[in-house]
């Protein structure tokens, strides 16, 4: 479904007035749009709800194309003229998108976790529980503080942290000569 002043180029007002005669009658029929041609969308309703399972279990707008046998930008235009389908999407997409963020998280602090490892003595299996520690990952931690506060944290142009200048001092090296310029003997 189109909307504003989109809709309203695209479509033609149903019995509108001639130019520069104003009856009123336009402002009645205004949100009446008649269909401007062109090839029929392959948008249906039930695409919404495909999407957000879609999404729910990881799928990106590449994945929902292939699925629907669209192209990534029909994707996009689904999602402004469908609010049911945009929302559909939204929503399947939160989920996902917090389970990788507390993952990050867990990666950039470290975390702990149960586990049993399997051994064999004398033809028997045993098991044997213990704790397993995950140091946490400097990568994982620079990603999110880069992403939480980036004017502290993301690198700049010149690849070094937050800002600040480098000063270089060229000397310029003279071999055989000392301090005074003289020749060295």
């Amino acid at each position: 479904m189109m909307r504003g002043a989109a809709a309203m180029a695209k479509g033609k007002k149903a019995g509108a007035a001639p130019a520069g005669k104003s009856d009123g009658a336009e402002l009645a029929a205004a949100d009446v749009i008649e269909p401007s041609g062109g090839r029929p969308s392959k948008y249906k309703p039930e695409f919404a709800r495909i999407a957000r399972k879609m999404c729910e279990l990881g799928a990106t707008d590449y994945d929902l194309a292939q699925a629907l046998d669209v192209n990534t930008s029909t994707i996009w235009r689904w999602q402004s003229e469908h609010d049911a389908f945009c929302n559909a999407v939204r929503l399947g997409k939160e989920e996902p998108d917090r389970r990788v963020e507390r993952s990050l998280y867990q990666r950039a602090v470290g975390y702990t976790y149960n586990a049993t490892k399997v051994m064999q003595y004398e033809g028997a299996p045993v098991y044997a529980d213990y704790v397993e520690h995950v140091p946490p990952d400097p990568g994982a931690a620079m990603n999110w503080l880069a992403n939480r506060k980036p004017d502290d944290w993301r690198k700049n142009a010149d690849g070094d942290g937050a800002g600040g200048t480098i000063t270089v001092q060229v000397v310029k090296f003279s071999p055989g000569k000392t301090e005074n310029g003289k020749a060295k003997r």
